[in-house]
């Protein structure tokens, strides 16, 4: 098991971090139904310190073929979980939050398009495919971990995907780097770039980690980079 860490430590340069082991069988659906993620904000992912948390995620099929997906922060040392966030996600990673207040994490922000049904279809069995992965998210993101939903705005989100092989020593678990960018549409076109490290599931079909380092052009503030990083604890 020790080594099993310091290999994905190796990975994502977060010392002593695992994903929880794949919860489905191969005859599993596509996607569970109820996920829990831990998370580090501008910090590394962990059970608690300033930053941290979990996000519960919850799944079910939406009329139209896509997901509605749930999402909850519960920040460490806090009273009380955030509020949640209902979007709907379509295969291509699309995300939709169309419901007032529209909000949408960061940590959600990663996470989301990851659940998509189709995300993930290009990967080849090897898991050293390439692909580009476009999509739209519309959602008032809240900035920081204020709590406060920014305004309502499409963002264009392109990526180039890469994958990687299996991560040695922890089967089924294959690693995919991702280096992409998020375009806002109107308002003042702010635009981040992304890099991403994803060691992904391909038995239950979902990101067990994740590493995300979005950095915004222009500068917003002497803190110009947002490091979202999670890690699957529970699902089902």
């Amino acid at each position: 098991m020790k080594r099993h860490w310091l290999l994905l430590a190796v990975v994502f340069a977060v010392s002593g971090q695992s994903p929880a082991p794949s919860t489905a069988p191969a005859h599993a659906p596509a996607h569970a139904h109820h996920l829990v993620y831990q998370f580090g904000y501008n910090t590394a992912v962990a059970s608690s310190g300033n930053g941290t948390g979990t996000t519960t995620i919850d799944i079910s099929p939406a009329k139209d073929g896509g997901i509605t997906i749930t999402g909850t922060d519960e920040w460490w040392n806090t009273v009380r979980p955030r509020a949640s966030n209902t979007c709907e996600v379509y295969s291509s990673g699309t995300v939709a939050c169309t419901a007032a207040p529209y909000a949408l994490s960061p940590i959600q922000l990663t996470l989301f398009p990851l659940l998509a049904r189709g995300f993930f279809k290009q990967l080849n069995s090897s898991a050293t495919s390439s692909w580009k992965a476009n999509y739209d998210v519309k959602a008032a993101i809240i900035p920081g971990a204020s709590g406060f939903a920014g305004q309502l705005y499409t963002w264009a989100c392109s990526y180039a995907l890469k994958g990687q092989g299996p991560v040695k020593g922890a089967a089924p678990l294959v690693l995919i780097l991702a280096d992409g960018t998020l375009t806002q549409q109107g308002g003042r076109y702010l635009k981040a770039t992304s890099k991403q490290r994803i060691v992904y599931d391909p038995v239950a079909k979902i990101p067990a980690i994740v590493r995300d380092v979005r950095s915004h052009i222009p500068q917003t503030s002497v803190y110009n980079n947002d490091l979202v990083e999670v890690k699957l604890i529970k699902a089902r």
